[in-house]
């Protein structure tokens, strides 16, 4: 008998997140046209840095938003052109030409993908978080150093501009956030140095906009061994540093969303944004904390819609509206960069409260952590050495946390000695030298029930000890062992030096 088409139950698509209300529509809407405009002049400047055409760097804007809108873990982050993986590939586009520069964006887009599903947004759990405070503060001192040069030798007018502007973003708010306080000061900045014929360097002087839209190709390069040798250096330090950058920045937006985030799949999606890239003839890149701020912090944005839109706006304002676009005051967007750069940086973390409560390694670890961005402007590096830093103060902290206490039996016949605390390389160290080997009876035992075994060095130090023992004429057991240390100690016992 079949079954009445009315009884079946019908399918129910949900609404993208985006259509919940028009008032969340048009904030995605006004924060996507807010990034393009940030977006534009950081492109230009990007592509000068890896001395390529403006057009190189505007494309790769266009078409890492658009892709990593789709296929991105972290909503409402903003992919596009950035200056560390234009330092990264910089000289292989002087050296080679940009045929190269393009395979190694392509290569370095493959590698992501691969380290994606191998699991490596999972080392993201061992950035400390005195790390990413350092990390949040460095990126905002990297922020406002960036606008400084558009500061210096420039005309009078600039200044009042750059006032201007970040009173118009201080102060609209109060009157309405129905349009993103940043779109009205770039648009009142506009027609103010437009009307009154005002010199100011604009958005304009940075380089000429593209007039068409980019095709996509295969890189013009010699498909063989030697090209690939010489270009996968350079596409493995790309992808590192495009995957550290980029998960730092989600991990960031988790924290001020209080929504968590798929690194695993942000992974996948910056390799697979970053091959389309290379195929529109574009120079890569990853997410863009400065633009991700702007769009999450100062417009409100929370869904994909906003980054697609940030990369469509961006393409129809040069190729559409490029004469308009290049009349935008560059002290416009310096004080757009400007607000965000203090709205970025965590004040409380160097309040002389805060820091007089801090453990001292806590601090030491956030300074070196910013101290190594602002001198490399390379928040990868930074990051690198700041949680290299806190694993040393870590290590050096729990290293002398095992101890030894030694009981004899009244009789005097046997010594139980109680290990207390985690075994490893650091620790392991000293525990050679708590035992009495000279004056202890012949019957000794070793109680590890309340520690654990993780490394061979804490299996070389107990050799070590029964090894000094049996010298003595001394038998030592060994007992309490948990499973995994008890495996680890059969497997390696007596293997870990020469001669056995």
């Amino acid at each position: 008998m079949s079954t009445p088409l009315s009884a079946v139950p019908k399918m129910r698509m949900s609404k993208p997140d985006w259509l919940a209300s028009p008032k969340v529509f048009r904030t995605e809407v006004l924060a996507g046209l807010v990034v393009a405009l940030a977006l534009i002049p950081e492109a230009i400047s990007f592509s000068i840095i890896a001395g390529v055409d403006p057009a190189i760097g505007l494309f790769a804007s266009f078409t890492m938003a658009v892709v990593i809108s789709v296929v991105g873990g972290r909503k409402a982050m903003i992919s596009a052109a950035t200056g560390a993986m234009a330092l990264v590939i910089a000289p292989l586009n002087h050296e080679y030409g940009l045929g190269y520069l393009i395979a190694a964006v392509i290569l370095g887009g493959l590698i992501q993908i691969l380290l994606g599903a191998l699991g490596v947004a999972k080392l993201m759990r061992f950035v400390p978080r005195s790390v990413m405070v350092g990390f949040v503060n460095a990126l905002a001192i990297l922020i406002f150093m960036a606008q400084v040069p558009e500061m210096h030798d420039v005309p009078w007018a600039v200044y009042p501009l750059i006032i201007g502007g970040l009173a118009l973003m201080v102060f609209f708010p109060k009157i309405t956030k129905t349009i993103p306080a940043p779109l009205v000061s770039i648009v009142i900045l506009t027609v103010i140095t437009v009307a009154a014929g005002i010199a100011v360097p604009t958005v304009g002087d940075k380089g000429d906009l593209p007039s068409s839209l980019p095709v996509p190709g295969l890189p013009d390069v010699p498909f063989t061994m030697d090209t690939l040798t010489t270009i996968a250096p350079y596409a493995f330090a790309f992808a590192l540093v495009g995957l550290m950058e980029s998960l730092m920045t989600a991990k960031l937006v988790d924290d001020i969303t209080d929504t968590h985030s798929n690194k695993t799949r942000e992974s996948i999606g910056q390799g697979i944004a970053n091959i389309v890239t290379g195929f529109f003839g574009g120079m890569g890149g990853c997410a863009m904390i400065g633009q991700t701020m702007i769009n999450v912090k100062t417009a409100g944005a929370r869904t994909r819609l906003s980054t697609f839109l940030s990369g469509a706006f961006l393409i129809i304002l040069v190729v559409v509206f490029g004469p308009v676009v290049s009349d935008i005051p560059m002290a416009a967007l310096v004080a757009v960069m400007i607000l965000v750069s203090v709205a970025t940086f965590d004040w409380h973390s160097i309040q002389p409260t805060t820091l007089k409560r801090m453990p001292l390694g806590e601090t030491t670890v956030m300074t070196v952590t910013v101290a190594c961005v602002v001198a490399t402007h390379n928040l990868a590096i930074g990051v690198v050495v700041g949680c290299i830093t806190a694993m040393v103060i870590f290590a050096k902290r729990v290293a002398h946390l095992a101890e030894v206490t030694g009981v004899v039996d009244p009789d005097g016949n046997q010594v139980v000695y109680a290990v207390t605390g985690e075994l490893f390389f650091a620790s392991s160290n000293d525990l050679v030298y708590q035992f009495d080997y000279k004056d202890d009876p012949d019957d000794v035992v070793i109680d590890l029930s309340d520690a654990h075994i993780w490394d061979a060095s804490s299996v070389a130090a107990l050799d070590a000890i029964e090894t000094k023992y049996a010298q003595r004429g001394k038998k030592v057991t060994i007992i309490g062992l948990n499973k995994p240390s008890a495996e680890m100690h059969d497997k390696l016992a007596g293997q870990l030096t020469a001669g056995h």
